[in-house]
């Protein structure tokens, strides 16, 4: 039987439970089970061994592409970095939503390879192409930097996510214009298995250039597994991983964690479980009478919260006050992971409820 999480003690949820990410806890058991059964096993390193092919193959299998190129990096600021520095000229920047994760929380990762981030701000943290035209109206040619690459995220970095005919659109805006698509998947688990959601792995491998499936915010250790669907970009990329010291000696711990988390689609699994735990949160939120700053279908939340409440939480539970919305309220996030006990989210409706007014 799978086992998600372990219920907690009455001690347990006594001390502080955090909301704060969603890879505060190690890894699935399965995934510590399949580390100590090949623990003694040798293999040869960089990526060349068995546990590492075959989590490949059936990634493939999954894209419907057995042309896919595909590697396995320990995080996902490196598969961001690496991406863009092997796919842009010194010259070309990148476009990303203002709330983009590169924009934010990658302490000038992008910018450090020489790349120049554009934005655009949008209401929903998605790109369409409305947001894209006037950062490509560039002039004098030769004196700015050239837009080549186009960062998305799905979910999100404020869990909304992308419909397939929004991708779709996006796509084919991209292919017209002469842009490379790139979407980080450090949550995407989470955007597939969302009750909204019409899109398949297979269509984000058609629809992108390049993408991240991510395991670290999904059961894993550690580990992103990086797609290069585009063959224009795929020759000489071990380079690119070597020359950044992304080329693991070990590379089979990245391998034998994906493996294990795509087989029977255990990292689907865990992600809805992820979801729904946010989606009980939302729920009482919504029954309390509080709004939310964005409607999220996947495990990151935002509940706009009286000041005083917040306070009142924030002894008991790890969060982040996100964005101040006026002198007497924020949105505070919360996010559910894969571990996350159903007995630690009522904890906190409970105590939300009682910190709240009468309604």
């Amino acid at each position: 039987m799978l086992t998600l999480y372990s219920p907690l003690s009455a001690a347990a949820l006594s001390s502080m439970y955090l909301f704060t990410n969603d890879y505060s806890e190690g890894c699935h058991p399965a995934i510590l089970a399949a580390l100590t059964q090949s623990n003694r096993s040798q293999q040869p390193g960089y990526g060349a061994d068995t546990f590492t092919a075959q989590a490949i193959t059936l990634l493939q299998a999954k894209l419907a592409d057995p042309t896919a190129d595909i590697h396995l990096v320990a995080g996902g600021t490196s598969a961001n970095l690496l991406a863009m520095a092997a796919f842009l000229k010194p010259f070309e920047s990148v476009l990303a939503a203002q709330t983009g994760h590169i924009c934010v929380h990658e302490a000038g990762a992008i910018e450090a390879t020489g790349h120049k981030i554009e934005v655009a701000a949008t209401a929903d943290g998605k790109l369409r192409p409305a947001d894209l035209a006037p950062l490509l109206a560039k002039s004098p040619p030769f004196h700015t930097v050239r837009p080549r690459l186009v960062y998305i995220s799905n979910p999100t970095e404020i869990g909304t996510i992308y419909s397939r005919q929004e991708l779709t659109d996006l796509s084919a805006y991209c292919q017209a214009n002469g842009l490379l698509l790139y979407l980080d998947g450090a949550r995407l688990p989470m955007a597939l298995t969302a009750a909204s959601n019409d899109l398949t792995l297979a269509d984000i491998g058609r629809l992108t250039d390049a993408f991240y499936l991510g395991g670290t915010k999904c059961g894993a250790l550690l580990g992103e597994a990086l797609v290069i669907t585009n063959p224009v970009l795929q020759p000489d990329f071990k380079y690119h991983l070597k020359q950044r010291g992304a080329l693991l000696s070990k590379g089979r711990v990245l391998g034998i964690q994906f493996l294990t988390l795509l087989q029977d689609d255990l990292l689907l699994t865990l992600a809805r479980h992820a979801n729904a735990m946010a989606q009980r949160l939302v729920q009482a939120v919504e029954e309390l009478g509080y709004s939310l700053l964005t409607v999220s279908a996947t495990n990151q939340i935002f509940p706009i919260l009286p000041y005083r409440v917040i306070k009142q939480l924030a002894p008991d539970f790890g969060f982040y006050v996100w964005k101040p919305i006026d002198a007497e309220q924020a949105a505070i996030r919360l996010i559910t992971s894969w571990a996350t006990p159903p007995e630690a989210v009522e904890h906190f409706i409970a105590a939300l409820r009682a910190h709240s007014p009468a309604q």
